[in-house]
């Protein structure tokens, strides 16, 4: 069995309240008085409290804005090069920030890491994140290194279900994984719906996993399955492009419908390779990808209230974070002292919905 050693998460500089961003956008997006008030009913109703940020512009006044030209107008509107400047000069350094809280919640012995997986999608380049992480963290120059890039909000457990292979490859193996987004840094500022549901939802955060085969002494957790498919009825309603002003989001109001539909046969067949009922299922890790989306997947299996508090309180407090998110949630019903068996999903571009079933011990060290 591949079991998670530890996890641990860090957050940019700014917490900002999602008011002030409302502030901030109805300023830039200068909308008609009936477009400005679904705006602030949308952001009232987003289940968002606060989102962070390197950036602190979104709550701060005009003279002390550090990213976007002090203009309403936002001229000249920052370049996809400046952004990929921001994300090298701060997504390490957060990454390294989430390594050292997940390797401080191992214990006092760092354990000699073998292969290291970086997952990210906004923001590319080569050398990239993984080199920029192992000089940092100085990491053997031999490791074995991966980059998970552009997979979106799933991409957390499609790292685990890697580094589940090389471990039951390699049962010396002990595998880090980092997923780091920014995805403040992409913000635009034309009024589509596609950008206004994006600026209403995401923030930036790291999560880091240590993983690892035969460490019963240190086991938070046991990875024992994966399941995922496609539906590519959807594949046009999330997705995440480059344009010469950063990534492009889009997420259809179609989304929380198709997974209305369409989740809960998927976990079904799930259920078949797990060997399980969906009633053995005491947990649930789902990816907070908004407010609707969770209460589609809450719809769609029948869901008493409280079954998604962890992932309903990582979207208050952060947001959705893309890929760190699901790892967020997790640690969240770790920390609460939950036992048994945890059914992990997320969703992204594809459309893809990726499940991971684990198994949390009676008792940890």
């Amino acid at each position: 069995m591949t079991d998670i050693l530890a996890i641990g998460t860090a957050l940019p500089t700014y917490r900002h309240v999602q008011t002030d961003i409302l502030t901030f956008m109805q300023r830039v997006y200068a909308l008609d008085p009936v477009e400005e008030r679904k705006l602030r009913f949308l952001y009232h109703q987003s289940g968002i409290d606060y989102r962070y940020s390197f950036i602190p512009d979104y709550s701060k006044p005009k003279r002390e804005w550090r990213f976007y030209p002090p203009e309403e107008s936002l001229e000249p509107f920052p370049s996809l090069e400046l952004r990929m400047s921001w994300f090298q000069k701060y997504a390490a350094a957060l990454s390294v920030d989430a390594i050292r809280d997940c390797l401080q919640n191992y214990g006092k012995d760092r354990p000699e890491i073998t292969h290291l997986i970086t997952v990210s999608c906004t923001g590319m380049s080569a050398p990239g994140l993984d080199l920029q992480v192992m000089e940092m963290m100085e990491l053997p120059r031999h490791i074995h290194r991966s980059a998970i890039n552009f997979m979106g909000c799933y991409a957390a457990l499609h790292a685990l279900k890697q580094a589940d292979s090389i471990c039951k490859g390699d049962p010396s193996a002990i595998v880090l994984i980092v997923c780091t987004e920014l995805c403040t840094l992409h913000f635009q500022k034309v009024p589509t719906a596609d950008n206004l549901t994006a600026s209403l939802l995401f923030g930036d955060g790291s999560a880091a996993v240590l993983i690892g085969s035969g460490s019963k002494e240190k086991q938070i957790a046991t990875l024992n399955g994966f399941y995922a498919e496609v539906v590519p009825k959807g594949k046009r309603d999330m997705s995440w492009e480059l344009s010469s002003t950063g990534f492009l989001m889009t997420l259809s109001g179609y989304i929380p419908e198709l997974i209305s539909t369409d989740f809960k046969p998927l976990l079904e067949r799930a259920m078949k390779q797990y060997k399980l009922d969906l009633k053995q299922i005491d947990s649930w890790c789902i990816h907070p990808g908004g407010k609707r989306i969770l209460e589609a997947v809450k719809k769609s299996l029948n869901l008493d209230e409280h079954a998604l508090d962890s992932a309903e309180s990582v979207l208050r407090d952060y947001g959705n974070m893309s890929s760190p998110s699901v790892l967020f949630v997790l640690k969240r019903i770790l920390d609460a002292g939950k036992k048994g068996r945890v059914l992990a999903a997320a969703f992204g571009p594809g459309l893809t919905m990726e499940t991971c079933f684990l198994d949390i011990p009676d008792s940890n060290v």
